[in-house]
């Protein structure tokens, strides 16, 4: 599986970048059955909303994975970038769940 990333209004510092290659790389073994001879690409957009509010989610969290034509997509915003991260994960792997059993695949 190989992960793009792209931030938006922050720097994508390495720590941050191998955060987010950790968390979202984890939905790879959710992948495995659909992974037949193609290799599954994930983009990931995180970043700030805005630049002048002072509360309220303005850290934002995509991830966008294509399988066999179709476009899975999760989104977060939340107070703390790192939290939303995992809310996209965990929201991704309920997705790739949901698509696997539509599709009659077992895993």
């Amino acid at each position: 599986m190989r992960i793009s990333i792209k931030a938006t209004n922050l720097e994508l510092t390495p720590y941050l970048e191998s955060y987010v290659r950790e968390k979202i790389g984890s939905v790879e073994k959710f992948l495995k059955p659909l992974e037949i001879g193609r290799e599954i690409e994930v983009f990931v957009e995180i970043g700030k909303t805005t630049r002048h509010h002072q509360s309220g989610p303005f850290f934002r969290a995509e991830a966008n994975l294509s399988i066999n034509g179709e476009i899975l997509r999760a989104e977060a915003e939340r107070e703390d970038l790192y939290l939303a991260i995992v809310e996209v994960k965990d929201k991704l792997q309920r997705i790739i769940k949901k698509y696997k059993q539509k599709s009659g695949i077992v895993f």
